[in-house]
């Protein structure tokens, strides 16, 4: 009776324990082997959208023109300033939030438009559907407030009217148009038609 015990619980019989064993193993090992392998997509795809050619190679245009302005001798717009200065800013440092979390969004984005363009079903010339946010410009700008003299007043108080769901706040971008070349270059590349619109914007309310 007892050998029989022993039979049915296994324990005379490791070679069923190890049966019993086997998928689990062979299952850990597979979860293994994929993390590393999406670890190693992840950080490779990382590497390539550190270089601007990369994303203009999917973008197409007006990317591609971009591309060919900020590896020009001279900026003729905000992007180009930043890819030329000694910084040397790239398209995916501006396109792309603050730590792993803003980065993981735009490798998100990415794969999202390479896997429009492998299908064919891309728009062109490409729309920009998520506009920089002031968030990406603040990674490198965050002192951007902190002169508080009435000459700074439209930085300082914009994330007040924003914190008040007040439609016409400007973010970074509205002014600070990074892909045209219409702006100044002695005032930082702005068009100053295009900023007075924001600035009544804002004071149109405040008049009302």
């Amino acid at each position: 009776m007892k050998s029989n015990v022993a039979a049915k619980d296994g324990s005379r019989h490791p070679e069923r324990n190890s049966v019993w064993k086997r998928p689990a193993i062979i299952t850990v090992v597979a979860l293994v082997a994929l993390l590393i392998l999406g670890g190693a997509v992840v950080a490779g795809s990382a590497q390539l959208e550190n270089h601007d050619a990369f994303c203009a190679s999917c973008h197409t245009q007006p990317e591609t023109d971009y591309v060919e302005r900020a590896s020009g001798d001279q900026p003729v717009d905000l992007a180009s300033f930043h890819a030329q200065h000694e910084s040397a800013v790239n398209c995916i440092e501006c396109h792309s939030g603050a730590g792993v979390t803003g980065r993981a969004d735009a490798m998100t984005l990415g794969a999202r438009d390479l896997t429009a363009y492998v299908k064919g079903g891309y728009p062109q010339p490409s729309v920009q559907t998520h506009p920089i946010p002031d968030a990406n410009c603040l990674k490198c700008h965050a002192d951007i407030g902190d002169n508080q003299a009435f000459s700074n007043h439209f930085h300082t108080l914009l994330p007040r009217w924003r914190s008040l769901a007040f439609e016409t706040a400007a973010t970074c971008v509205d002014c600070h148009s990074s892909h045209t070349t219409d702006g100044d270059a002695t005032i930082s590349y702005l068009n100053k038609t295009r900023v007075n619109e924001q600035c009544n914007s804002c004071h149109r309310i405040m008049s009302d």
